[in-house]
């Protein structure tokens, strides 16, 4: 037999079986790897489209802010001239257009009191002690040469301060004492030919004089500045108004610090210059708006066109060949595009006219781009500011002008347009009423128990007791206010009181706090107190009320002086806050988002964390993890056909190894037969 079909067959190693598997699995796995990795390249180009998109959207947003803010439409200008009397400081987004002219008669200055005594060691003992009361308000003068203090009258906008001195304190330690403590005036010790003093000054402003007392002799003889006794004491310098006229109407402030004399300008004087008048203007700056709105047609148009090319096909000019966004089959990108596009088309919502960009010459394209028509848009700036200031920044309005609408903290939540409100309670204060007329007062004649105390809100003051003589009604109320208001455990309370002569001539405390909340009543009252005041223990109290009403026809929640729309209604988040003395009965109130505002609120709809975009980044994130699975399943069954078929071709080199093996046998066998061996 000439040919060994064993050996023909490659006996054992002569077929490669790891590459013919090899071969056999890729030709299995092939259409659904191909199948695989379409889908994972098409969802990452999409995951990777939404990136782009959402940073797309968060610039365009960013362009929107300024639009959003109505300082942008209310920006000023000011032709200040060149001159050392006054120095503009600061000029408000709002400040009132016009024009003005100046004067400066006056500047003011702070008073300062130098106390005669001279010690040479500031750190030594002086030996006295005692409360040391120091108050401001407003001295009277004597007519003779203006020097000697005649009449105090306290300023009930300020609080007065008492000092424990004890002996062993120092001019250093009692100018620490009064600079630690919760007030203005403010100490220094000067260093004065070779000894040293304590100089004691005041905020400036003729209102805030200082008045100093003690209540022993050895302390007053040495600090005292009042009406009895001052000659211990240097006035340095006399506390003064600063005075100018403005547009030829005379003004007085306590300050050189001027911040609402013009509305929205401040400015400081310098120095007085009597005859010397300077003009000046504020004007509207309206290239900050027309800047804002340039900005937004130019980032919008920038926006579209990226989210165009994303969601859209595109045809080469050059090659003809067509091709699509990444996002061209994505239902989701596609509606978020034209949300976008029906605000940008549609009127703002809450504004009655110049309510759609086309009022102002801002057209939409074919393209789908923005198209300012400048010279619309120059005449609506020029002769309707204020209306294109409306449509694009958010506004709110009241019927009532008892009531004002603000924007409050869920503002974002607030549905815009046109609603209806109604009052049924105006807010008041806590209030006690005396039961007599008040009369002039001396407290030292014929004597007695002037003491009291009064609760305010809940807090209880200390003991007061009234002292002095009062020449009239409202001598005796600015005392009263300043005792009350001075009080320690009011103050740290921030429980604060105005007195009032009532028109018959009672006495009646109200509490500064509107609401149910607010409360005053006599905790106690001397004998002699309540005879002088009409004040008792039994005089008439009157809680406070909180405001109520309805908003949109929904029971308001009222709060002191303010009304909240009902949660998860539509005029929900904004503030409505009542005046005193508020009549019952409707009004309506308008809020508008702007042009801005809607868009940017569609913005933050898309890109919260339970927007479209998140969430349509999640399901693709979803579904790349589903590829991912899919591809450790084809894995994991290629490996086993893999293994099978190698199992498979180990079995025939086996059995082509056994018939290898059995040809030798037969060809030996054949060689030592009769007739077959060779010779």
């Amino acid at each position: 037999m000439d040919t060994n079909f064993v050996s023909a067959l490659g006996g054992g190693s002569g077929i490669d079986t790891t590459a013919l598997v090899k071969q056999l699995v890729e030709v299995q796995k092939a259409p659904q790897q191909t199948r695989l990795d379409s889908k994972k390249e098409t969802l990452d180009a999409q995951i990777s489209a939404y990136g782009t998109l959402k940073s797309s959207l968060a610039e365009f947003q960013a362009m929107l802010e300024p639009l959003s803010d109505n300082d942008t439409f209310n920006a000023r200008s000011v032709s200040f001239p060149e001159t050392d009397v006054i120095t503009p400081a600061a000029l408000d987004a709002d400040a009132q257009t016009g024009s003005y002219q100046i004067e400066v008669i006056e500047v003011a200055q702070s008073q300062a009191l130098a106390v005669n005594t001279a010690v040479d060691d500031k750190n030594a003992s002086l030996s006295v002690s005692g409360a040391l009361t120091i108050s401001l308000g407003t001295w009277t003068y004597d007519g003779v040469d203006n020097d000697n203090p005649l009449s105090f009258a306290e300023n009930e906008a300020q609080t007065s301060l008492t000092l424990d001195i004890t002996t062993d304190d120092s001019l250093q330690d009692i100018a620490d004492k009064i600079n630690d403590a919760d007030s203005d005036v403010q100490a220094s010790v000067l260093l004065v030919d070779g000894n040293y003093q304590l100089m004691i000054s005041a905020p400036s402003g003729e209102d805030n004089a200082l008045r100093i007392s003690a209540d022993d002799t050895g302390l007053s003889n040495m600090f005292a500045f009042n009406e009895t006794l001052h000659a211990n004491v240097t006035e340095t310098q006399q506390a003064n108004n600063a005075e100018l006229k403005v547009n030829g109407l005379t003004v007085f402030r306590e300050s050189n610090e001027i911040k609402d004399v013009i509305q929205g300008l401040e400015f400081t004087i310098n120095k007085a210059s009597p005859g010397d008048k300077f003009t000046f203007a504020i004007t509207e700056e309206k290239d900050t708006a027309e800047d804002a709105i340039r900005g937004f047609v130019e980032a919008y148009n920038t926006f579209y066109e990226t989210a165009k090319s994303l969601t859209g096909t595109a045809t080469d000019a050059e090659t003809n060949e067509t091709s699509r966004g990444d996002l061209a089959t994505d239902g989701s990108a596609k509606a978020l595009l034209s949300s976008i596009r029906s605000i940008i088309t549609s009127s703002v919502p809450g504004v009655s006219e110049f309510n759609a960009l086309t009022n102002i010459g801002i057209r939409t394209q074919l393209d789908g781009t923005l198209e300012i028509v400048d010279s619309e848009f120059t005449a609506a700036m020029a002769d309707n500011f204020d209306e294109v200031a409306s449509m694009f920044a958010p506004q709110t309005s009241s019927t009532s002008g008892y009531v004002d609408v603000s924007l409050g903290s869920y503002a974002t939540k607030t549905v815009a347009g046109t609603y209806s409100g109604s009052i049924t309670t105006a807010p008041s204060k806590g209030t006690v009423i005396g039961e007599i007329p008040v009369l002039p007062l001396d407290t030292a004649s014929p004597g007695g128990d002037y003491t009291f105390s009064v609760k305010v809100d809940g807090v209880t003051s200390g003991e007061l007791t009234l002292s002095g003589s009062f020449a009239t009604a409202d001598d005796l109320r600015t005392e009263m206010q300043s005792l009350i208001n001075n009080d320690a455990t009011l103050k740290e309370a921030k429980a604060f009181v105005d007195v009032v002569i009532e028109p018959g001539g009672e006495f009646k405390l109200a509490s500064r706090e509107f609401g149910s909340t607010s409360n005053v009543s006599m905790a106690t009252a001397g004998a002699e107190f309540g005879t002088s005041t009409g004040l008792s223990t039994a005089s008439v109290a009157t809680n406070g009320s909180d405001a109520s009403g309805t908003i949109n026809g929904d029971a308001a929640f009222g709060s002191g002086n303010v009304l909240l729309a009902k949660i998860d209604t539509d005029p929900y988040g904004l503030n409505f806050t009542v005046r005193e003395g508020a009549p019952a009965g409707d009004f309506s109130f308008t809020y508008s988002k702007g042009f801005a505002g809607e868009l940017s609120s569609l913005f933050d709809s898309f890109l919260s964390s339970t927007g479209v975009i998140q969430t349509r980044e999640d399901s693709i994130n979803s579904q790349l993890d589903g590829i991912d699975d899919d591809q450790t399943s084809l894995d994991r069954k290629m490996t086993v056909y893999s293994d099978r078929l190698t199992q498979q071709y180990l079995a025939m080199e086996r059995i082509i190894s056994s018939f290898q093996t059995t040809g030798d046998s037969i060809s030996g066998l054949v060689d030592i037969l009769p007739f077959t061996a060779t010779s």
